[in-house]
């Protein structure tokens, strides 16, 4: 049995329903007791706001956390002023492809986190071996923490290239093969490698937590590569409620965080209806 399967996924796992528009065997908001909505702290763009009334906004607007950076380690303080003031907490820290997974680990851990997002670097000037080894050591280097601190470490599929097939991501979790460590699943990213619901349903207690983004085939199609993001929550041509039905399968609890365009309390009150539409939360 791979030593992953001895941690409880409950905290880290998520649960999600469909879009009312294609009803399945879940009612509406029947998953809002088990799914937990949140955002980037960097989608708030609210430049004169200080950071408490940033995450005071937030939780009026019906959000459950917020994801930070390892950059803003160095407003540890605010930070925790502002939960504490606000009743709002971070669920975790992106970390990017910044290989220094032990800051990254203790600052999650400083400021109420579990889990801390890890982009898997690719040097597409050397063999991919290369850099799927470097990966894993660098991982491997940060799991001391990660088990010390009680803060998952979970690698996200994005467009390098690497990683790019749920095989690939099963391989890579396995030879891993650490409670601490696993699969920061996003919806939107995916589309372009796979299909987000054959993903999750080979992954299962894989996937620790999920970005959620748009996708639309038919104008990246027409306009170009990227354009596929242009359509908001719910409007391109991701399955969502097949994409919910096989995170109810695998019985997800957790985090769910938008990765999306932001911008101001209306914008950011748009992003949250969308949300709790597409995953059936109200």
């Amino acid at each position: 049995m791979n030593r992953r399967r001895f941690v409880s996924q409950s905290t880290l796992a998520l649960g999600a329903a469909s879009l009312s528009s294609h009803q399945t065997t879940a009612s509406a908001g029947a998953m809002s007791d088990r799914l937990k909505k949140a955002v980037k702290y960097t989608m708030v763009d609210q430049p004169d706001m200080s950071a408490k009334d940033k995450f005071v906004m937030l939780k009026e607007l019906g959000y459950d956390g917020v994801e930070l950076r390892t950059d803003h380690k160095d407003e540890l303080k605010t930070f925790l002023k502002a939960v504490d003031q606000s009743g709002l907490p971070v669920h975790g820290t992106v970390n990017s492809s910044n290989p220094d997974l032990e800051t990254a680990v203790k600052f999650s851990k400083d400021v109420g986190g579990d889990s801390v997002l890890y982009v898997a670097r690719y040097d597409r000037k050397r063999p991919l071996m290369d850099s799927w080894n470097e990966n894993k050591a660098i991982i491997q280097k940060g799991l001391a923490a990660a088990e010390k601190h009680e803060v998952k470490i979970l690698v996200e599929n994005v467009w390098a290239g690497f990683i790019i097939s749920a095989l690939d991501a099963e391989r890579f979790n396995d030879e891993i093969n650490h409670p601490w460590f696993g699969i920061y699943f996003d919806v939107g990213n995916n589309v372009r490698w796979g299909v987000p619901q054959h993903w999750i349903e080979l992954l299962g207690d894989r996937i620790g937590k999920l970005d959620i983004k748009e996708w639309n085939e038919k104008l990246h199609s027409s306009e170009g590569l990227r354009s596929g993001f242009k359509s908001e929550l719910g409007e391109g041509t991701i399955n969502w409620p097949a994409v919910c039905e096989s995170l109810r399968g695998i019985d997800f609890k957790g985090w769910a965080t938008a990765e999306v365009p932001g911008g101001n309390r209306e914008r950011l009150a748009d992003i949250a209806a969308r949300m709790d539409k597409i995953l059936e939360l109200s």
